[in-house]
């Protein structure tokens, strides 16, 4: 029997996420050998702080103290990158080793999303993968199915859950009944949410996720087009709304195809509790195409965590042991397309309004006015009365009408003395 070729791995980074792949490589070789056309080995391992105090042990032989030398050493056959950040240490180590003609694996969102048509072109000129299923929902194998799996596929719309912080959190504040905060700091408490979460909570991991995805199921380039909401303004009142109403709200990804024009958005949506993403709770994630001719495609699955997280480097590792060379985005940089975006102006929505004003006569009606005036037509309203502060909240419910006609009205009630605090608008999805 022929002797498998070897090929020679450095890890570059060893938090959470590295500390356990490396662990789990160690211990899986065999396996991974019997699986796959070459046997994987971990020759050189690179970390900030050496001296940290770790669960695993590493030989001295396998550290580096010069991450860059990953990149340069001709020993060196895949790398991986658990760096994190679009810039810094992150994107030298990927530009360099691409341009070393090194493979490269990545779990780091934020760097495919900003320079992902970059390095797609090093990597193709290069003959080299570089792989990214980690960047994406964790263990759920959605840029595979993307590449492979729906392949044959015309993608029209991409959708879902794609952020198990933010998840969790909507889902402590509907569950347990948790205020924002408290939602937050159960989250870190858990370890779901960093000590700094704003990436997570404003909206832009979901961004770069869906930047991503959109780029595989259109076959175009990477669009930085895209409306951005997060789920910090949402507090527990809203919550208790959506309910009595029969909604959840969940933080949405969302790119669709119309017209041959693109529209990307990420912003807290109002979700049927009947529905299917209504049933996303905790951490998970989940994406949901819609193909030509498979029809809609579900995946499901833990979206963050060191398991998860290798369970999708591992799968890129794979790929590249068994000698596949393939486009990062699916096709050549030649076949691939700039695609005219369309603004979020134009998108229709049903949505719901929550208003907190003085309470005095004449409000209701001049607030029916202001919807009336800019062709906003009102489809529920309830009223909550709070007599011990002379104030009331009003919760609306529209018809369907153009996204920019409700930003107009919400414009115009922010301007009204009657008013207390900021409105609140939070589209409803599907209905």
């Amino acid at each position: 029997m022929k002797k498998k070729r070897i090929m020679n791995i450095a890890i570059v980074g060893l938090g959470n996420i590295g500390s356990y792949l490396y662990k789990f490589l160690s211990a899986n070789i065999k396996q991974l050998e019997k699986k796959n056309t070459s046997k994987p080995k971990i020759i050189f391992i690179s970390a900030k702080n050496i001296k940290k105090k770790r669960k695993i042990k590493i030989p001295k032989s396998k550290w580096l103290k010069n991450y860059m030398d990953a990149a340069k050493s001709k020993k060196v056959d895949i790398i991986v990158e658990l760096i994190g950040g679009a810039e810094g240490p992150a994107k030298n180590l990927v530009f360099s080793a691409l341009k070393n003609k090194k493979h490269v694996v990545t779990a780091n969102k934020a760097l495919i999303a900003k320079y992902g048509d970059d390095l797609s072109k090093i990597a193709e000129k290069n003959k080299v993968n570089l792989e990214y299923e980690a960047a994406v929902c964790g263990g759920v194998p959605i840029i595979r199915s993307l590449k492979e799996g729906l392949i044959a596929n015309r993608i029209s719309k991409v959708q879902g859950v794609l952020n198990g912080t933010s998840n969790y959190i909507l889902t402590s504040m509907y569950k347990d009944k948790l205020s924002f905060q408290k939602a937050l700091k159960k989250a870190q408490d858990l370890g779901y949410a960093e000590a700094n979460p704003s990436s997570d909570i404003n909206g832009d991991d979901v961004a770069s996720k869906l930047k991503i995805l959109s780029s595989l199921c259109f076959n175009s380039f990477l669009n930085n087009k895209i409306h951005i909401e997060g789920i910090n303004f949402i507090d527990k009142k809203d919550i208790i709304n959506a309910d009595k109403l029969g909604y959840k709200i969940k933080l949405l990804g969302i790119a669709e195809l119309i017209n041959n024009k693109i529209c990307q958005r990420v912003h807290p949506s109002l979700v049927k509790k009947t529905s299917y993403i209504a049933s996303i709770d905790g951490v998970l994630n989940a994406v949901i195409v819609d193909g030509d001719p498979v029809g809609q495609s579900t995946i499901q699955g833990e979206g963050a965590g060191p398991e998860a997280t290798t369970s999708a480097l591992i799968s890129d590792i794979s790929s590249i042991l068994r000698g596949n060379i393939k486009y990062p985005f699916s096709i050549s940089k030649k076949q691939r397309k700039k695609i005219i975006s369309d603004d979020m102006i134009n998108r229709v929505f049903s949505a719901y309004i929550k208003l907190d004003v003085k309470d005095k006569h004449g409000v209701l009606s001049n607030i029916t006015s202001i919807f009336s005036s800019n062709r906003v037509s009102i489809k529920r309203l309830i009223q909550d009365p709070n007599p011990n502060k002379l104030s009331s909240s009003i919760v609306i419910i529209t018809h369907n009408c153009k996204n920019d006609l409700l930003t107009k009205s919400l414009k115009k009630l922010e301007k009204k003395a009657y008013i207390i605090g900021k409105p609140k608008l939070i589209r409803i999805e599907n209905d």
